[in-house]
């Protein structure tokens, strides 16, 4: 039989592999600034661009999408075309990738710190951006499809059903959550509102982790573990069940994000059943990969590559079994909203998606460039300060969980909370925080270990960027099922079919659950009490999400004892309906603010937005000074106020007309209000005069960002009442 001879692109792998490293230390060390900043929370006082609001969307961005998407080319670059038997199809492609995606992460590295954040978690890049990731991403798929049709392997092996469901599904995904009406260049609001926007949020931001941060990565486990210990897949069967059935039901369990919120019951029972059945696709696939070491655990003890990947795939089985429990009810009734889910969410990333890389990139690099590592040792130096690391970060977080749930759940025998100021609960894991940053510190000096390890790897080996290789040409089959051809075996040569299949199992869950949110008119009651917000006050929620308040603040008061005790009135679907986009957080290192309108004066937010240590003894919150000096833009109002029009906004043209002399009306009450407290007035004078006598500009009172936050943050949750001892009045 005739062979023929062609190349692999390793260049493609390297760059990508470079980057990883690159982004990995950088996304880290951002995290661990995070981490100090909850022990030292004016570390980067008055610096806006380096405050923890606008750093938080900047780590998770860079880990995700620059750490482990790196990964995830570098890996699939170089797997595919050994399973396929040929060069990547379109080295232009490939570039566009690799350049596309860095490209990508700098434009997020710059304008995520400038405040440019829809607020969506792990989608807060803007429309450009967004338009930019998809241009990327269906360049990295086209590339793949095309090396699979000019493949001299017939058959495609379960590390590619992977990969091939992975691109389709993160382009659904991306789509759909990413559909929003631009107002500029760098701001736009969700086409989604309230309810149907934290519907759509979640199906994306649950199945981000599915279809990015897991798919690929067990298609990478397919192929780098037995390929390290020189072992065969343990069961092919398996692997098809894991494959199918993760790829379907994964897909449903958005939902468990959102219960005892104001979603519909039926959604989020919907979520809780198929996170439930989750657990046995997930773990069939732990089972196979640690399985697949039968053997090989002589091997697994002396090398560190081994080492990686079994506390990796560990890792994703204690993730993959945690899911489904924190989607039980009364489990999440706990867990929700505390930093159990903080723990959580690490254990995942720390172990399987970084551990899994760090025992790829060592087993790759000395193949890349034909030598050995540099150093065994330090490697299992690594692994170990590595698993100390994640151990020292994730036990004090699981702690730090079951202290503020219970915290926050204690009565009195009087009725009375036990613990009715919420700095109570931040005072008391201030330890854990600690912790956390010890844990977090072994790890990034894990991370630098291995780059030195590979720099030196590297400096030691020879650069091959097109490596020889030979096959035999695919022959021409009959498109039709042989008589002992089993059907999975079939479809495993018909890639087409396999790639419409799997489409059609990930859209199945998606259509079920958000098609009714956005086509049943009465999804969502109706309040006639809920209005839009003012222009001040839609300003004034732009500012709110621009400094990523939703990072440490929920808006969302559940139907507990505890929280309507502690907030005021649960939360209803209604009152969502004019957010674009919803801002009901996922986490709260700060008291739920949803009932927060009325609570205190105009002067506490003002002061406590200057220095919040000043009104809440013991708080962890950063200042934000320069809203007070900053002069609040309102040259784009009336654009936005047309934007939320067209997304079904009742405001009438009038409203429109009159918005600057609306916002000045409103400003200047509030102003009124801050002059109510002498010392205020004090200083505001002061300040003006002095800038007078220097020729400097200055702006009014009510002209300042500040009174934009305090209009919105005064407005939350007053819209509806409740009838209280026969009695109605207005919730505050």
């Amino acid at each position: 039989m005739e062979v023929e001879k062609f190349y692999y692109d390793n260049k493609i792998v390297k760059n990508f592999l470079y980057a990883t490293l690159v982004w990995g230390i950088v996304g880290m060390s951002v995290g661990l600034l995070l981490a100090f900043m909850f022990l030292f929370p004016n570390l980067t006082d008055g610096i806006s661009w380096l405050s923890f609001g606008r750093l938080r969307p900047l780590h998770t961005n860079a880990v995700i999408f620059a750490f482990v998407g790196n990964a995830i080319f570098a890996g699939v670059y170089y797997s595919l075309q050994r399973l396929l038997k040929a060069r990547m199809w379109s080295k232009f492609l490939s570039n566009f990738n690799f350049w596309g995606w860095q490209l990508i992460i700098v434009a997020a590295a710059i304008t995520l710190p400038l405040g440019y954040s829809t607020s969506k978690e792990y989608a807060e890049l803007e429309w450009p951006i967004d338009i930019a990731i998809a241009l990327v991403w269906v360049a990295f798929g086209a590339n793949m499809i095309g090396t699979i049709l000019k493949r001299r392997q017939r058959h495609l092996y379960v590390a590619i059903w992977f990969y091939l469901a992975t691109f389709v599904t993160v382009a659904v995904l991306h789509i759909v959550n990413s559909m929003e009406l631009p107002v500029s260049f760098l701001k736009s609001y969700s086409m989604y509102a309230g309810v149907q926007d934290a519907l759509v949020q979640w199906w994306y931001g649950h199945n981000a982790v599915a279809f990015f941060l897991t798919t690929p990565f067990l298609g990478l486990m397919y192929y780098f573990v037995p390929k390290a210990a020189n072992r065969p897949v343990y069961s092919y069967k398996l692997s098809i069940v894991h494959f199918w059935s993760l790829i379907f039901i994964y897909i449903w369990a958005g939902p468990h994000h959102l219960l005892y919120s104001a979603l519909p019951d039926w959604a989020q029972s919907l979520g809780v059943a198929f996170s439930v059945m989750l657990i046995a696709p997930s773990w069939g696939g732990m089972i196979n990969g640690l399985l697949t070491l039968r053997g090989a655990w002589d091997k697994v003890r002396t090398s560190p590559v081994l080492k990686f990947m079994v506390v990796a795939i560990t890792g994703y089985g204690m993730a993959t079994f945690e899911g489904p429990m924190l989607s039980l009810k009364n489990v999440n009734a706990i867990a929700h909203f505390t930093d159990w889910i903080i723990a959580h969410v690490h254990v995942g990333a720390l172990a399987w998606n970084g551990f899994l890389t760090f025992g790829m990139v060592y087993w790759l690099v000395p193949k890349l460039f034909k030598t050995n590592l540099w150093s065994t040792k330090l490697a299992n130096a690594h692994f170990w300060i590595g698993t100390l690391g994640i151990i020292m970060y994730a036990l004090p977080m699981y702690v730090a969980g079951f202290v503020q749930a219970f915290m926050w759940k204690q009565f009195n025998p009087d009725g009375t909370l036990t613990y009715g100021n919420f700095l109570e609960t931040v005072s008391e894991i201030i330890p854990m925080y600690w912790m956390r940053a010890i844990g977090g510190s072994m790890y990034i000096v894990g991370m630098i270990m291995l780059l030195y390890n590979i720099v030196a790897t590297i400096r030691q080996g020879s650069s091959v960027t097109d490596e020889l290789a030979e096959a035999a040409p695919l022959q021409r089959v009959t498109k039709k099922r042989t008589g002992k051809e089993g059907y999975h075996t079939w479809l495993e040569r018909r890639p087409v079919k396999l790639t419409i299949y799997a489409t059609i199992a990930i859209l199945i869950g998606g259509m079920v659950q958000i098609i009714p949110s956005l086509i049943v008119d009465d999804y969502v009651p109706k309040i006639t009490s809920v209005k839009p917000y003012t222009p001040l006050e839609l300003e004034g929620r732009d500012i709110y999400i621009r400094e990523s308040c939703n990072a440490c603040h929920s808006q969302m008061v559940r139907p507990f004892r505890s929280e309507v005790e502690r907030y005021g009135e649960y939360s209803k679907s209604g009152e969502y309906v004019y957010d674009h986009p919803f801002l009901w957080g996922s986490k709260r290192t700060g008291p739920d603010l949803f009932r927060v309108g009325g609570k205190y004066s105009d002067n506490w937010h003002f002061n406590h937005m200057y220095d919040p240590q000043s009104t809440s003894s013991g708080s962890i919150m950063p200042s934000y000074k320069w809203l007070i000096k900053n002069e609040l833009d309102k040259s784009m109002t009336e654009k936005k106020m047309n934007a939320m029009v067209t997304l079904g906004v009742p405001y009438t043209e009038e409203d429109i007309l009159r918005a600057q002399e609306w916002m000045t009306e409103q400003g200047t009450k509030i102003e009124q209000n801050l002059f109510s407290d002498p010392d205020f007035a004090k200083t505001y004078e002061a300040d003006k005069k002095y800038a007078q006598q220097n020729g400097d500009s200055f702006v009014e009172m009510r002209n300042r960002e500040i009174v934009a936050l305090i209009a919105y943050l005064q407005r939350l949750g007053t819209d509806i009442k409740v009838k209280t001892n026969e009695e109605e009045v207005t919730l505050k």
